[in-house]
C-alpha cells in the first residue's frame, strides 16, 4: 500500500552542521586555488601539506594526485608510500584509512556514506572503509560505506565492492565476488607478511 506523502514541503533532511559546511567551503577553495592547479609530478609535498593542514594524517612518501578529490580531509588516513590516483572521487563523510603500501587507482569511488532508504527523508548515515596495506583498489573501482579491503587484497578495475574482502582475495564484476587469490613470489624489497 503506497504511503500518503503531503507536497509542498521539503522531505529531506540535510543535517550538517555549519562548523562542517564552514570547513567544506573552505576546503573546497583551498582545493581549487592551491591543490588542483599543481602539477602532476611535482608538488608532491606542497599536496601532502595541504592536506595535513586540514586534518589529514599522511605518511612519508605517499602520493595524492592533484586531480583526487578528498571531500573532508580531517577524515583521510594513509599510511606510508599510500597512493590515491588521478580522479580518484574520496567521498570523506567518514574515515578512509589507507593502509601502507596500498594504492587506489585512478577514478576510483571510495563512498563512505549514503542514505536510509527505510525512511521518507532520507537522513545521511555513512561508515568508515579500510584499505588494508598492499591492497590495490583498480581503476574505476567503487567501495562502499563500512568496506574493509583486507591486508594484499586486489579489487579488479570497475568492481563494486558492498562487503568486506578478506586479506589477499582478487575480487571483480557488480557485485564484486571473489575471482581468485593473490600469491607473492617477489617481494620487491617491500616487507610484507602473507598469512
Amino acid at each position: 500500500m503506497p504511503i500518503p506523502i503531503e507536497t509542498g514541503k521539503r522531505v529531506y533532511v540535510d543535517s550538517m552542521s555549519r562548523s562542517v559546511r564552514a570547513r567544506r567551503l573552505l576546503w573546497s577553495l583551498v582545493y581549487l586555488l592551491l591543490f588542483r592547479p599543481t602539477p602532476r609530478f611535482a608538488c608532491e609535498g606542497w599536496r601532502r601539506w595541504l592536506l595535513r593542514s586540514f586534518g589529514a594524517k599522511i605518511g612519508h612518501g605517499s602520493r595524492i594526485a592533484p586531480s583526487c578529490f578528498v571531500w573532508a580531509p580531517w577524515n583521510l588516513s594513509m599510511g606510508i608510500y599510500a597512493c590515491l590516483g588521478d580522479g580518484v572521487d574520496c567521498y570523506t563523510q567518514s574515515r578512509v584509512e589507507l593502509g601502507d603500501y596500498s594504492t587506489v587507482s585512478q577514478r576510483s569511488f571510495l563512498c563512505t556514506a549514503s542514505h536510509d532508504i527505510r525512511q521518507l527523508s532520507r537522513p545521511l548515515i555513512s561508515s568508515p572503509i579500510t584499505i588494508a596495506p598492499h591492497a590495490w583498489v583498480c581503476a574505476e573501482a567503487f567501495i562502499g560505506p563500512g568496506v574493509e579491503i583486507g591486508e594484499g587484497a586486489i579489487v579488479a578495475a570497475r568492481g563494486v565492492v558492498i562487503r568486506s574482502v578478506a586479506p589477499w582475495k582478487i575480487v571483480g564484476g557488480n557485485p564484486a565476488r571473489e575471482i581468485g587469490e593473490r600469491r607473492i613470489t617477489d617481494a620487491g624489497g617491500v616487507g610484507h607478511e602473507q598469512a
